[in-house]
């Protein structure tokens, strides 16, 4: 038997004026659950909307293809297009570029960073998609927090409520903005020019900076600062480098004119054997940019060139070497390249019980030519080798080498596993950019995307789209890397809240609710009235989208306007104002389940931190409003 027809049997036997409602109470009840789920279940925010999709087909209140349409809406599309995007500016190099920069105009000041986050997001977010700009922010944002000691709570959340703010900047920059203006258009009404927003944005905003820094701790419990102060931090290059005593060994040198390296190979010049020197790398220019050449024993020297050298003895003896071979000495800070760790990296190898090397010297194994790495120290029982018999000593089970050269080869280290393996990754890993030599190429994408959003050229998934074929073709990005950078669990619960949009809608939810709020209006003056659009929107904006209240409220903002005399205008702007507003729940917007799993956030934090910056934004609405849009 089908499930509609099981649906008709059960209304037959409920009483008519119960069952005439019972899809809307359906609706309203299947609401109610899921929000019990979000706030008092420790289960997974995308299972419970996976749970939901299924109960609202099993009632008969949708159909399947009703309540799944969500996987084939463009917007979902789009989100998944700029999580590949901004994974994209990740590899790249630039979101760590970004974070960089906010770092050393804000230092590890939690408050300067949350203003400087806020800006920036409010800034970029107001001539392109806000979800776009979160996806972009999120690593950023994460890096911050690693590099700062700040937990990540406390940031990701200004990051988010920004990018909520940032959609009332500009005419363009949210959607809900364009819905109203339609209305106002289908009324035959002057519509909004582009910046006719901007005050009432810019005082929100003020407003919005404020509250994140006084409420940047209300979401940080003892239990998580603890974690945080406890939680073992990951060994840095600096820390390999005093480990091993690698302190004062490393060297720039730049080949001169005439120098008896230029067109010879590393293995010609037996530097380790007679020099006891290693090449670590080579800092060659190539099409207007500095790259480093990873080197092995058939590496040609060239004019210019800058080697990384590793060199063990006096400073007496380093400047007689440089003499010999018309070389001359280059600055370099830090101690063994540790201000280069973009391009220089180590990584500590064990060998593996059943490895063919044991019993056999560093120049037997030949582990340069092999792997374009240098071996640079050896530890026997927690111990480092003296560095002049390193490449002579025989390789013993307990032995731990660590290795330098350029990232990517490290990289290969893993898949090298019949006779090692890599033990760990230091944590200055984390910040190099497998593609940072394409940064300018992602940047050129990012640029290509924006001008097409802001122009409307093409629809704005088409434009995330063509972008990301963009990052794939200028090498910003790999297919694998691709597909893990997608978020799935945001996806699906976006998803798995649409339905209840087009329930509410189709159950007359909505129009009902509407009807009840024009009767108790009347009389009470256009300053309640304006109260009361916007704490609908709110309230509606709990369950569903944005764009989606701000179709099912403009109409009946500006209809009552228009039927108790006043201007349409402040009540249309107030409906752009409360649907950006809405940070209360993690459901209603893309871009506050985006930060959900990042920020580690629970669905009480938006509620805690929502509720009270929703009634400030609506003394913002309700004082500046009426000045630059009278009724």
């Amino acid at each position: 038997m089908k499930l509609s027809s099981i649906t008709q049997e059960l209304l037959s036997l409920l009483p008519p004026a119960l069952a005439e409602h019972y899809q809307l109470l359906t609706t309203c009840s299947l609401l109610f659950v899921v929000i019990i789920l979000f706030s008092f279940t420790k289960l997974r925010m995308d299972i419970i909307a996976l749970l939901a999709i299924t109960a609202i087909i099993m009632t008969g209140v949708l159909t399947p293809s009703e309540a799944l349409s969500g996987f084939s809406d463009p917007n979902i599309v789009l989100i998944a297009l700029l999580f590949i995007i901004g994974e994209s500016l990740v590899r790249t190099g630039i979101s760590y570029q970004m974070s960089e920069y906010i770092l050393k105009v804000a230092g590890k000041n939690d408050i300067r960073i949350i203003i400087l986050i806020m800006l920036a997001v409010a800034l970029l977010g107001s001539v392109m998609s806000s979800t776009g700009v979160v996806a972009i922010f999120i690593p950023v944002v994460i890096s911050i927090a690693t590099h700062s000691g700040i937990h990540v709570k406390k940031l990701m959340m200004p990051l988010c409520i920004a990018a909520l703010i940032s959609g009332m900047m500009t005419l363009v920059a949210t959607p809900p903005n364009l819905v109203v203006n339609s209305e106002l258009e289908r009324a035959t009404l002057e519509e909004f020019k582009f910046f006719s927003i901007t005050p009432i944005g810019l005082g929100v905003l003020a407003v919005g900076i404020i509250y994140c820094i006084i409420s940047r701790n209300w979401l940080i419990s003892k239990k998580t600062a603890n974690e945080l102060q406890q939680s073992p931090a990951r060994r840095q290059i600096t820390d390999l480098i005093r480990e091993y005593k690698l302190s004062g060994r490393a060297h720039r040198a730049q080949i001169l004119p005439g120098s008896s390296f230029i067109g010879k190979t590393l293995d010609s010049l037996h530097l380790r054997s007679q020099q006891d020197v290693n090449v670590i790398g080579i800092e060659r220019w190539r099409k207007f940019r500095k790259v480093l050449i990873p080197v092995n024993s058939m590496t040609e020297f060239r004019e210019g060139d800058v080697l990384l050298l590793d060199f063990c003895h006096s400073d007496a003896d380093y400047r007689n070497f440089l003499a010999a071979y018309s070389l001359e000495p280059k600055v370099l800070r830090g101690e063994y390249f540790s201000d280069q760790v973009k391009e220089v990296g180590m990584a500590e190898v064990a060998l593996l019980p059943e490895s063919s090397l044991y019993g056999k010297t560093l120049n037997e194994i030949d582990f340069r030519s092999k792997y374009f790495l240098t071996v640079i120290g050896i530890r026997r029982n927690h111990a480092p080798i003296e560095a002049n018999n390193l490449f002579e000593e025989k390789l013993q089970i307990s032995d731990t080498l660590l290795v330098c050269g350029d990232w990517g080869s490290i990289r290969k280290l893993q898949t090298k596993t019949n006779d090692f393996v890599v033990l760990d990754f230091p944590a200055d890993m984390d910040d190099v950019a497998p593609a940072s030599s394409q940064a300018i190429a992602a940047l050129i994408n990012l640029t290509i995307m924006i001008v097409l959003m802001v122009s409307g050229i093409v629809p704005n998934v088409v434009a995330a789209l063509i972008t990301c074929l963009l990052m794939g073709l200028t090498r910003c990005i790999d297919m694998t890397s691709a597909y893990k950078s997608i978020h799935w669990p945001s996806l699906i619960l976006i998803i798995g809240m649409m339905p209840f949009a087009l329930a509410l809608n189709k159950t007359g939810g909505i129009n009902l609710f509407s009807d009840l709020l024009k009767q108790h209006l009347s009389g009470y003056g256009p300053y309640v009235a304006l109260t009361f659009i916007f704490l609908l929107c709110s309230v509606v904006g709990l369950f569903i989208t944005n764009t989606a209240t701000a179709i099912l409220i403009a109409p009946i903002a500006i209809n009552i306007a228009l039927g108790f005399g006043y201007s349409p205008y402040p009540f249309a702007m107030t409906v752009a104002i409360a649907t950006s507003a809405s940070f209360i729940t993690p459901v209603s917007s893309p871009v506050k389940t985006m930060i959900v799993a990042p920020g580690g956030y629970s669905f009480g934090d938006f509620v805690k931190v929502g509720v009270p910056l929703t009634f400030l934004v609506l003394i913002v609405d309700i004082l500046l409003v009426p000045l630059f849009f009278p009724f």
